[in-house]
């Protein structure tokens, strides 16, 4: 155990050509800067470019987190969907905010935005959850997502009836089903370099504006 604590920091880490970075330049919204940053990990083949952190704080004031995609990028906000019986459901129900973090390591990127989360309306809670696989919509209608598995034959049951109950009525929606919108009031991008002086970029809302300001790395 004592070797363990040593061979992380021998890991090579910022390796390679790294995409340039100008916060002098960088728009004045960060929405473009977030767009243009994923449509480059798009170009370069990253993988999972859209995956992202979320970070919610459960009713007692722990701190909770999971991987999930990002839904949509847009003027209005960063968005991603749940099950509203879901652990970051709850915990959303009662701290309607939220971080995400984005790191695409092939690019040594890291975009990190936080602010309140407002739930989407039936309408577009229908609408994204009808978006989704059957087998993604079958497994949503058992509603039993992070809730203890003794059986697994018991789950391929359950989940084979659901899928043939989406089978021949694909229109049942889930009223649970939730999309999210987090109205950034934060959003930092981070780019690594080699040297270690890496770049940091913050932009703050002020009113119906953004501060742009450089971060000490």
């Amino acid at each position: 155990m004592d070797g363990t604590r040593q061979w992380p920091r021998g890991i090579e880490v910022f390796a390679g050509a790294l995409p340039d970075f100008d916060p002098d330049v960088a728009p004045a919204d960060p929405v473009r800067l977030f767009l243009s940053w994923l449509l480059e990990a798009l170009a370069d083949g990253v993988r999972d470019p859209h995956a992202m952190t979320l970070s919610t704080v459960d009713p007692a004031g722990d701190s909770d987190a999971r991987v999930l995609l990002l839904e949509g990028p847009d003027a209005s906000g960063r968005q991603f969907a749940g099950h509203g019986f879901s652990p970051n459901g709850g915990q959303l129900a009662c701290h309607p905010r939220a971080a995400l973090t984005l790191h695409r390591a092939e690019h040594d990127r890291q975009v990190r935005i936080r602010g309140a989360v407002t739930p989407g309306s039936a309408e577009d809670n229908a609408a994204d959850f009808l978006a989704r696989t059957p087998v993604a919509r079958a497994e949503c209608l058992l509603a039993r997502q992070s809730q203890y598995l003794t059986d697994l034959a018991d789950r391929d049951r359950a989940l084979a009836r659901s899928l043939a109950l989406v089978g021949k009525e694909p229109s049942p929606v889930d009223s649970a089903w939730t999309l999210h919108t987090v109205a950034a009031t934060e959003v930092e991008f981070w780019q690594a370099d080699q040297s270690r002086v890496h770049s940091r970029l913050g932009y703050e809302r002020s009113g119906d504006r953004w501060d742009r300001l450089r971060l000490w790395s």
